[in-house]
C-alpha cells in the first residue's frame, strides 16, 4: 500500500474501491486493525497533540477524508486519487457485508440512533448481520462493560460514531481487548443513516463544497469550521504559498 506524507501523517494513496478491498482483506485475516478516516480538523489538532499523531501512525489504514486532505496532498506534490470519507467507506463495507453475511456492530450517537442506522443498513443490504448496537452517551467508567459487550457480540466490523478524535482515541485504546478485525471511526454517519441528520446534496460533494453545505444546514458548526483556514495556512506555509497545485501531476 502506497502512502503519502501530509504534515507528518501517512495517508493511503487509494481510491474508495481500493480502500474497501483492503479493509475486506483485513476482515478476512481476522486480527484487530484500526482504520482512520483523516480530516483536516483531526490533522490540524495532531500537529500539537502527540497522542493523535501516534494513533494515525499506528493505524493500519489512514484515508483522505475530505477535500482539504486531497488538496493538501496536491500541495505536497503527492496527489492521492480521491477522497475516501467515513460514510462512503462505511456504505461500501456494509454492501460487501451484505454479500458475505458479515457481522456489524454500531457504537455511538444519541440513544436510538445506532438502532435506527442498523435497521437502515439491513434494509439496504439484507445479508448484513446486525451484531449489536450501543449509544455513545456512556461514561469512562463504563468503557470496560462496552468493550465486553462488543467482544461478546463477535462483530467483523465495529463502526464508532463518537466524533473525532474521541472515536479514534477510544478505538486505539481498546483495539486489542475488543478483538474485532476492523475498528473504524465514522463521525456523524449513523445520524445520516438514521435520518436524524441530512447529508449535504450530491452536487455540493461534486463541487467539493460539502463542508459549506453542512455549515449552511447546521450553523452551529461554525466554531469547528474555524480550523479550516488555519489548516489551509499551515499547508501553504509548509508546502509553499505560491506553488501551483495545477503543475502537480
Amino acid at each position: 500500500m502506497k502512502t503519502v506524507d501530509i504534515l507528518g501523517a501517512p495517508v493511503a494513496s487509494l481510491t474508495l474501491d481500493e480502500a474497501a478491498q483492503l479493509v475486506n482483506q483485513f476482515v478476512d485475516e481476522g486480527r484487530p486493525r484500526q482504520v482512520v478516516t483523516l480530516n483536516p480538523e483531526y490533522l490540524y489538532r495532531a500537529q500539537a497533540d502527540r497522542q493523535l499523531m501516534r494513533i494515525v501512525h499506528q493505524a493500519d489504514l489512514v484515508t483522505a477524508d475530505g477535500v482539504g486532505i486531497v488538496w493538501a496532498a496536491r500541495r505536497a506534490g503527492q496527489p492521492v486519487p480521491e477522497r475516501v470519507t467515513g460514510i462512503d467507506l462505511l456504505l461500501r463495507l456494509a454492501e460487501y457485508a451484505g454479500v458475505r453475511s458479515r457481522r456489524v456492530f454500531l457504537l455511538g450517537s444519541a440513544p436510538g440512533v445506532a438502532e435506527a442506522a442498523g435497521r437502515e443498513l439491513v434494509k439496504r443490504y439484507p445479508g448484513l448481520v446486525p451484531a449489536g448496537t450501543h449509544h455513545g452517551y456512556f461514561k469512562p467508567e463504563e468503557d470496560e462493560a462496552i468493550v465486553a459487550k462488543v467482544r461478546e457480540a463477535r462483530p467483523d466490523l465495529l463502526f464508532i460514531a463518537l466524533g473525532a478524535p474521541k472515536q479514534e482515541i477510544w478505538g486505539a485504546r481498546y483495539l486489542a481487548e475488543l478483538n474485532v478485525p476492523v475498528v473504524m471511526g465514522v463521525g456523524g454517519s449513523l445520524d445520516v443513516l438514521a435520518g436524524t441528520v441530512q447529508r449535504a446534496p450530491v452536487w455540493t460533494q461534486r463541487l467539493h463544497i460539502e463542508w459549506l453545505a453542512r455549515l449552511a444546514m447546521n450553523p452551529k458548526r461554525w466554531r469547528r469550521q474555524l480550523v479550516l483556514p488555519k489548516f489551509a495556512l499551515l499547508v501553504l506555509y509548509q508546502y509553499g504559498l505560491f506553488k501551483s497545485s495545477r503543475n502537480v501531476p
